[in-house]
């Protein structure tokens, strides 16, 4: 194969990195590789849909949601374990709940009524998962203020943090980041969702187990300069995953989709607006 398609649906602030996995493939593979950081969900890109991409940085939601219904499309094959002493070495990652530094908020309680934003109403961390522990914890409509669709976890941390908003729900790692090249945030986590496993890197079926395998046995053995990069983005190691992996995801997903309680009583407006997105794709 003379090029590859490598696509990005993950968070914009780590596409430098992004960008240098796929170039340390391209040399160890010997082959061109077009980068992009993808504007669209995932669910909705004629890339994904059409079978164009060749390898994905992508959130485990939709990666289980397609592997659903194309299960031979997408395979998981390696992800990241996080430097961090919190992850246990593990590749996991968390959803954390966060408010200005400067607010009176300091447990799960003291956000009712309370400004939110989310992300994109697809998303694991960002919207679902918090959700997901609303309920749980036994909240219901009136618990959630009003909310705005920020579009970025990116945006979501600025809206925290210039108070336009009470609190989010954001990816761990994205948020790591963000406080390493902005040091100027002023944030608190108030609780720490999971964990759940991190996004993993899949490759397209239509590669072939050949190639697939020759990708996989390259992350999991970085070069020198990889390796210093890995580093900066505060990876400790790429390690093997499957796509059974992710089935802990898909099995909370379903069971809300399937609980009439969650979509018609507590939450509602906001519980049927997740399935609402999802089965239009499921259908």
């Amino acid at each position: 194969m003379d090029k590859l398609s490598l696509v990005s649906y993950l968070a914009p602030n780590m596409f430098w990195f992004y960008e240098a996995v796929g170039a340390y493939l391209s040399r160890v593979l010997d082959v061109e590789i077009d980068i992009i950081q993808s504007p669209n969900d995932p669910l909705k890109d004629p890339l994904l849909l059409q079978d164009r991409l060749d390898i994905a940085f992508i959130c485990g939601l939709p990666f289980v949601r397609n592997h659903k219904v194309a299960p031979h499309q997408l395979k998981a094959i390696v992800a990241p374990v996080m430097q961090a002493q919190r992850y246990q070495n593990r590749p996991v990652y968390f959803s954390d709940i966060i408010v200005a530094a400067n607010s009176s908020f300091a447990a799960l309680d003291d956000l009712t009524g309370k400004t939110w934003c989310y992300n994109d109403p697809g998303s694991n961390s960002g919207y679902y998962l918090l959700l997901h522990r609303l309920f749980e914890a036994g909240k219901n409509n009136s618990f959630l203020g009003k909310a705005i669709q920020s579009g970025s976890h990116q945006h979501s941390i600025q809206l925290v943090n210039e108070g336009v908003v009470d609190y989010a729900a954001i990816d761990s790692t994205v948020l790591e980041q963000e406080l390493l090249n902005l040091p100027t945030l002023r944030l608190r986590i108030i609780e720490s969702i999971g964990a759940c496993p991190i996004p993993p890197i899949v490759a397209a079926q239509h590669l072939g187990a050949t190639l697939i395998e020759s990708i996989r046995l390259a992350l999991l053995t970085p070069d020198a300069p990889l390796r210093s990069l890995m580093d900066k983005a505060q990876i400790q190691a790429y390690v093997a995953v499957k796509s059974e992996d992710y089935q802990e995801i898909s099995y909370v997903y379903d069971t809300w989709l399937t609980d009439k309680t969650r979509r018609k009583g507590r939450l509602g407006s906001y519980a049927r607006a997740f399935p609402a997105y999802c089965e239009s794709y499921h259908t």
